[in-house]
């Protein structure tokens, strides 16, 4: 009996053992490394690889496809996998984003990212302080490589950048091809440049309107919409300026412009029309009403009409050409549209650099050319980190065809002070030019009122 009491506490004592168990041998540190400094170093490792990625947020205007989930969403993943920042879209829309931009500033709730044009990111919210001096991103290969009126349009008087631009267009006008034919109007003009000269011009009116009659074409000048086509057919007429150099003022009380405005009064066949806008020309120009539109640029001659004709044709079937505008030498300074990103200054330096990641990503690599077709305009720059974009669009015959005006992109001028307001004045000085007698006096005396507003800051 003790023999068999022995035994069963020996074992009680074994199974007490193993439940404790014996440490476990600590593992050798790494050669020249302390116990201590393996055990931080482990620890830091574990933090890193729970560490949340940077997420930032992008606020986009419909800038072609850029407004389109699917499209940006595929760009955005893109973006993600090789940088592992996170990125938040919002779609705005030119009817009310302003408004919401506004009120996420007031509110401190702007976003990280922005896209649209120099008036806004520049003009607007960069010079009230709301924006980051990314100049620093502009190398000198960068300033070679980036389109001169584009690259300029970033810089506000201050020397700071608020924009790094990724696409842009030119606007032209369009000429129905077929009536021109028709009216033996097609001489005046050059297809294989796209361009023609002032004299050319109104030969080319008078002619469609001797053979047609009625309106070839329209000033049109209920309201703002469109006026990029007028401003730049009367200033080109006779080299006429907009601005001063610098864009701190208003210049189109200039003779040259007085001069092209009673020239378009007298022709037969242009009308001031105080009520249509552009869109309302176009519609007209489609419907074979007018014969040549001064409201276009490439969505316009890429887009079907609503009749349905296709790319290129008017509702009637007729062709459709897209032309510069008239200047005396052939060689016109046409308004564009520039587009890229800013970055709001919301005091987080971790999100700043993420944004900048983001703008060298989508401007300025072998991405690029995505970003490019997406959004169904120009590249902003010939090349990208060894990358042609020359050739993005070469596989689209439209679009090709279309470059060969890019390089007459002029002056972009809506970074002028008091920009609002002068667009205002704009239009409503047509439409008084429109009603006076055609007077050289009355012309410049509407002219010279009209200029003095857009002079005079708003309250």
């Amino acid at each position: 009996m003790k023999k068999l009491l022995a035994l069963l506490l020996a074992l009680c004592m074994v199974f007490a053992l193993a439940a404790c168990g014996e440490p476990a041998p600590a593992e050798k540190p790494a050669e020249g490394e302390t116990a201590e400094t393996a055990e931080t170093t482990e620890t830091t490792e574990t933090t890193e690889t729970t560490e949340a990625p940077v997420e930032i947020t992008l606020w986009t205007y419909p800038i072609g496809n850029w407004g389109d989930e699917a499209t940006v969403k595929a760009l955005i993943d893109g973006f993600t996998a090789e940088t592992g920042i996170v990125v938040k879209v919002e779609y705005l829309t030119y009817a009310d984003g302003d408004d919401k931009v506004n009120t996420a500033l007031t509110a401190k709730q702007a976003p990280d990212l922005i896209m649209e044009g120099p008036e806004r990111l520049v003009t607007n919210w960069g010079v009230k302080g709301y924006m980051v001096d990314i100049s620093d991103m502009f190398d000198d290969t960068d300033k070679a490589e980036i389109n001169a009126a584009a690259l300029a349009a970033c810089y506000a008087p201050n020397g700071a950048a608020y924009e790094y631009p990724v696409v842009m267009t030119a606007h032209c006008m369009a000429i129905n091809y077929t009536a021109f034919v028709e009216a033996g109007a097609d001489q005046y003009i050059d297809l294989e440049t796209h361009t023609w000269t002032t004299e050319q011009f109104f030969q080319a009116v008078q002619a469609l309107y001797d053979y047609y009659g009625g309106t070839v074409g329209a000033i049109y000048c209920s309201g703002q919409g469109g006026d990029q086509g007028t401003r730049a057919l009367i200033n080109n007429l006779y080299g006429g300026t907009f601005t001063t150099a610098d864009h701190t003022a208003y210049t189109w009380d200039d003779p040259l412009n007085i001069k092209a405005l009673k020239a378009l009064y007298d022709q037969d066949g242009i009308d001031f029309d105080p009520g249509i806008n552009g869109g309302e020309e176009i519609a007209n120009f489609y419907n074979g009403i007018f014969k040549m539109a001064f409201c276009w640029n490439i969505a316009q001659q890429l887009n079907p009409n609503s009749a349905g004709t296709g790319a290129g044709l008017t509702g009637s079937g007729d062709e459709i050409v897209f032309m510069a505008f008239p200047s005396e030498d052939g060689t016109a300074k046409l308004q564009g549209g520039i587009w890229g990103f800013g970055i709001f200054d919301n005091g987080d330096p971790a999100k700043i650099e993420a944004a900048r990641t983001f703008i060298k990503y989508m401007c300025d690599s072998e991405h690029t050319a995505d970003a490019v077709r997406a959004s169904n305009f120009f590249a902003a720059r010939s090349s990208a980190e060894g990358t042609d974009l020359s050739t993005v669009w070469a596989d689209n015959e439209i679009m090709d065809e279309y470059t060969k005006i890019l390089p007459m992109l002029g002056d972009y001028y809506q970074v002028t002070t008091n920009w609002p307001t002068a667009r205002t004045a704009w239009w409503n000085m047509l439409q008084q030019v429109g009603t006076s007698d055609g007077s050289e006096e009355a012309i410049a005396a509407a002219v010279a009122e009209f200029c003095k507003q857009a002079n005079t800051p708003a309250a």
